[in-house]
C-alpha cells in the first residue's frame, strides 16, 4: 500500500521564500505543501485547520514570532506536527528559544534543496534535526559567564547506560549509531532513549539535549 504524502505547512513572511520552499517540496513524490502562512498568527490558524505532519517555521514574523507560534501549536493540538525552524543565521538567539519551545530542529535558509527534503523526512519519522556544535554554542550563549548550572533532579535518576545514551545523543548520533557505539541492539537503544525523554520531561531528542545543557548534566563521562 502506498503511503500518503507527508503534509507540510510553510510559514514565512517572505512570499519568495514560501514559493521556493513549496516548489522544492512539491517536486518530491512523497511530499505535499498543503498550506502557507505569512505571520505567526496565521501559522497557528493554518496548522490547527490542516493538521500537517511537518511545519517549516520562520522565527521572525509579524504579529507573533515563530517561537510563540510553535509554543501555541504544540500546547493546543493533540498529536501536534513536528516543527522545523528555518532561519538565516544559526547563531540567532531566536533559534535556541524556538528549540526550547519544542521545535525538533532548525535549518538554514541557504540549505541545499536536498538538505531541506532530507530534513522534512527526518523529523516526520520522529527523529530530531540536531546540529551538536550549534546547539552547544547556543546553549553556552544562554548561560551567564562563569556560571555552571546546578544539576537538575532528573540527572541523578538516570542510569549509567541512560547517561551514556544521552551523551551520544548530544553528539548527534542516530539510534543505530548509538547502538553500534555501545554494542547494543536498536530496540535496546529505543528503550533507553524513551527513558531519557521521560526522565528529562522532553518531547524529543532535541529537547533532551537542551535539558542536558541547562540541567547541569555532565557531558563528559567521569
Amino acid at each position: 500500500m502506498t503511503r500518503p504524502p507527508l503534509r507540510v505547512v510553510v510559514a514565512d513572511d517572505e512570499r519568495m521564500v514560501r514559493t521556493a520552499l513549496r516548489v522544492i517540496l512539491d517536486a518530491e513524490p512523497d511530499m505535499e505543501v498543503v498550506g502557507e502562512a505569512a505571520t505567526g498568527a496565521e501559522a497557528v490558524a493554518v496548522v490547527r485547520a490542516l493538521a500537517p505532519d511537518v511545519v517549516l517555521m520562520d522565527v521572525r514574523m509579524p504579529e507573533i514570532d515563530g517561537i510563540r507560534a510553535t509554543e501555541r501549536i504544540l500546547a493546543t493540538m493533540a498529536g501536534p506536527p513536528r516543527v522545523v525552524v528555518v532561519t538565516t543565521f544559526e547563531n540567532d538567539a531566536y533559534v535556541y528559544d524556538a528549540l526550547r519551545a519544542g521545535a525538533s530542529g532548525f535549518l538554514l535558509k541557504r540549505a541545499d534543496p536536498d538538505e531541506l527534503v532530507a530534513a522534512v523526512r527526518l523529523v516526520a519519522r520522529g527523529d530530531s534535526l540536531l546540529f551538536p556544535a550549534a546547539v552547544r554554542s547556543l546553549a553556552a550563549a544562554h548561560t551567564p559567564p562563569g556560571a555552571a548550572p546546578a544539576a537538575a533532579p532528573w540527572v541523578a535518576r538516570l542510569t549509567e547506560r541512560e547517561a551514556d545514551v544521552l551523551r551520544l545523543m548530544a553528539t548527534g548520533l542516530s539510534n543505530q549509531e548509538v547502538g553500534e557505539r555501545l554494542g547494543v541492539g536498536p530496540q535496546t537503544v529505543k528503550t533507553h532513549v524513551a527513558a531519557v525523554l521521560a526522565k528529562t520531561g522532553s518531547r524529543d531528542r532535541t529537547q533532551a539535549v537542551i535539558a542536558a545543557y541547562e540541567g547541569g548534566f555532565p557531558m563528559k563521562k567521569g
